[in-house]
């Protein structure tokens, strides 16, 4: 049995985000995208491969999220390593950005999901681990894992 709540439906998620970084602070927002690219998202073609958030005159931007093009676009085909604008409160911008500011911290892109037929995109406040904090995190996962075997 999983006593974890099902969340909303996950379409493409950011596996390498928890291993490579602390999250602190979770936070949803918006998209500002075009037509093809919704489509290419709830087909599962998008990837976050060295995806993050950046702040520019009180406005939200995530770069490297990859879109693949949809092959039934037509003529509208749009980059697929364009800039896209988030859809945040200006007091989460000026908060984000704040934190930002601060030494170590970041903002990582870490799924994106359907809420209510719209795509949304779940964001964490996060600080890099080191090495040697992965290989810990790594190993008290493991030890979880083996007292939850030993239970049932």
């Amino acid at each position: 049995m999983n006593s974890k709540k099902p969340g909303p439906p996950q379409l493409v998620q950011n596996r390498k985000a928890r291993h490579e970084y602390e999250l602190l602070d979770f936070f949803e927002a918006g998209l500002a995208l075009l037509g093809p690219e919704v489509k290419s998202i709830r087909n599962g073609l998008a990837s976050f491969h060295d995806a993050y958030v950046s702040f520019r005159q009180g406005e939200a931007f995530v770069l490297g999220l990859r879109i693949a093009p949809y092959a039934n676009a037509g003529y509208d085909r749009p980059n697929p390593d364009r800039e896209i604008k988030l859809l945040l409160h200006a007091s989460e911008i000026r908060l984000l950005s704040a934190k930002v500011e601060q030494k170590g911290l970041t903002v990582v892109p870490l799924n994106l999901h359907l809420r209510h037929g719209r795509i949304k995109l779940e964001l964490a406040l996060a600080r890099g681990r080191k090495l040697h904090d992965q290989r810990q995190a790594l190993r008290e996962a493991a030890e979880q894992r083996d007292l939850q075997r030993e239970r049932f």
